[in-house]
């Protein structure tokens, strides 16, 4: 069993708080979810959507094709028809839209009265939604107390009148539906006896991973597609004991959590293309002067502004050379939620025992959908702070040239620790220096890091079988379309696997290598025009993937469009 349902309406319509109340109803019982929304960048106005797959089995991410589209406007027909599969049902207002027959020759209609039910039994037509969500179940034949839990629970702040009127025009489309068009309907949903998943968007995972892993300190400025992740870290500041801050720009921003983890707090910053074009300076600054922070970069279609609420992958070159000079850069390339929370948790590890920036790139695409999730272990990955120095330590050399490459770390007001933070490149004890000999030292001594770093990072995973038609390769938020298309490659007789790609620096050139000198069909999926990381690839291993699969268009991955390809690949 897996369906896509879909919601599409002008902004202002409650669009996301819909489509998320019907993936949380469909979490509650049992069963595993994505929800992908897609907007405009405009200050009011424009078409808004928020899709839901559904599956007994784990979701990767949308499909192309919609079982049931709920359409709050005649925009929504006329823009999403061609992705109705047969026998799809369009629940409408036919008060407000009217439906051509040629735009839903392969659907059902279901006509309901969204505003008409909604003012007679809330009395009000904003909770037109609710009745829209109510008929979705009834056209699902799934359990309205699932849906009616989670409206309780969506409203509860807002008192017990508005929690029981959402209520009753969510009841009242459900029972419309079950009395005056009962179907039948091809999609159905059935609750599992699974414990209950929880929703949780990546910018939720970050921010829920950062604070289990101990972050006291956040700067940020609203940039899409991390603005929520400031709303949710903020929202927490006072439960968690953090400090948030919102600064006027992002030079700003990366000053004050260098500034943090200099201090000895546990600091991230989070932005996206842009944004970091003005951190770049204050990320050389903490290359040079060994601060730990934890940066998270939002990718968006660019260059410039772009396309500043969709997705893509084009800045993984940037952000591997970002900065000037050379520094180690531990850059982590998470594919999902799950991965999101635990690779932030690990991600402070890492800048506190490498005493380094550590980047965490994620998109559009993985920080504002929501996929549903079983437990997340805040114990799973011990708090680790690395070498810190001792009080009154003698002869103190903050930077003192090591094996490691990891020298220890003195926090201010350590008594007798006394030592300069310098941006020059300087000695053991941070006094500027133009030695040649010491910046040799120095710089072996920094870079010797991610030697070291790379031991603890699995950048590389061969998932599926190992024995295969062909090999996807992919990082990043690619991973959830590649696996749904594995899924249905098998259901065709065609067995791929898929190498997965985690960290792109330190880069894990042997382990990629390895995977991919079989001599069997390749196939690079990206989010880019020019397949950066084919190109990484490449450079480090040698290997050059010839079979490219690039989406640039600001939407991710369908597994169906991954299926077309590999069957011209291999010419079937």
């Amino acid at each position: 069993m897996k369906t896509q349902w879909k919601i599409g309406g002008e902004a202002g319509f409650g669009i996301m708080t819909a489509g998320q109340i019907f993936s949380k109803a469909c979490t509650r019982g049992g069963l595993n979810c994505f929800g992908y929304t897609e907007y405009p960048s405009l200050i009011r106005g424009g078409h808004n959507t928020y899709q839901t797959t559904v599956s007994e089995d784990p979701v990767g991410g949308p499909m192309r094709m919609v079982d049931v589209l709920v359409a709050l406007n005649k925009e929504t027909v006329t823009l999403h028809s061609e992705e109705l599969s047969e026998g799809a049902a369009i629940i409408y207002d036919p008060d407000k839209v009217q439906i051509r027959p040629d735009e839903a020759a392969k659907a059902i209609l279901v006509p309901v009265t969204f505003s008409k039910i909604a003012l007679e039994t809330a009395g009000q037509e904003l909770m037109s939604n609710n009745v829209a969500l109510g008929a979705s179940i009834a056209v699902y034949d799934y359990e309205i107390d699932l849906l009616l839990s989670v409206i309780k629970d969506q409203f509860r702040g807002k008192g017990a009148e508005v929690v029981s009127k959402n209520l009753a025009a969510a009841r009242a489309g459900y029972d419309y539906v079950r009395q005056k068009l009962p179907g039948p309907y091809k999609a159905k949903l059935v609750k599992t006896k699974k414990a209950p998943n929880m929703l949780m968007s990546g910018n939720e995972a970050v921010g829920a991973g950062a604070i289990a892993a101990g972050c006291k300190f956040y700067a940020g400025y609203p940039m899409t597609p991390t603005s929520s992740l400031l709303h949710f870290m903020a929202a927490n500041e006072r439960k968690y004991r953090l400090v948030v801050k919102q600064a006027e720009d992002e030079i700003s921003v990366i000053n004050m959590a260098i500034g943090a983890g200099f201090a000895g707090a546990r600091s991230m910053v989070a932005t996206s293309g842009g944004g970091f074009c003005l951190m770049t300076e204050g990320y050389g600054l903490a290359g040079m002067t060994e601060t730990p922070v934890v940066i998270v970069m939002g990718m968006r279609g660019g260059p410039s502004t772009g396309l500043p609420t969709w997705t893509e992958q084009a800045d993984l070159k940037f952000l591997l050379n970002a900065a000037h000079g050379e520094f180690p850069r531990i850059v982590l390339t998470p594919g999902d939620m799950e991965e999101l929370f635990y690779s932030t948790m690990k991600a402070f590890n890492l800048a506190e025992k490498y005493q380094t920036p550590v980047i965490i790139i994620t998109d559009k695409h993985m920080a504002e959908s929501h996929a549903s999730l079983g437990r997340l272990d805040a114990k799973a990955i011990p708090i680790e702070r690395g070498e810190l120095a001792s009080e009154n330590t003698a002869g103190y050399k903050r930077y003192k040239i090591t094996d490691s490459g990891v020298s220890p770390r003195a926090l201010p007001g350590q008594p007798g620790n006394i030592f300069v933070a310098n941006s020059d490149e300087h000695d053991e004890t941070g006094i500027s220096t133009e030695d040649s000999g010491m910046r040799i030292g120095m710089m072996n001594k920094r870079m010797r890091k991610l030697q070291h770093a790379a031991k603890e990072i699995d950048g590389a995973l061969l998932l599926g079988p190992k024995r295969a038609d062909i090999t996807l390769v992919g990082w990043g938020s690619t991973k959830g379309a590649i696996s749904d298309a594995m899924r249905l490659l098998e259901a065709e007789g065609i067995k791929a696997n898929h190498l997965y790609i985690t960290a792109a620096s330190p880069f894990p050139a042997e382990a990629v290598g390895k995977a991919l000198k079989p001599r069997k069909p390749k196939l690079m999926v990206e989010l880019n025009f020019s397949g950066q990381m084919a190109s990484v690839i490449r450079e480090k291993t040698g290997v050059e993937i010839k079979n490219r699969l690039l989406k640039y268009d600001g939407r991710p991955f369908y597994p169906e469009e991954i299926c077309a390809e590999v069957k011209k690949v291999l010419g079937r």
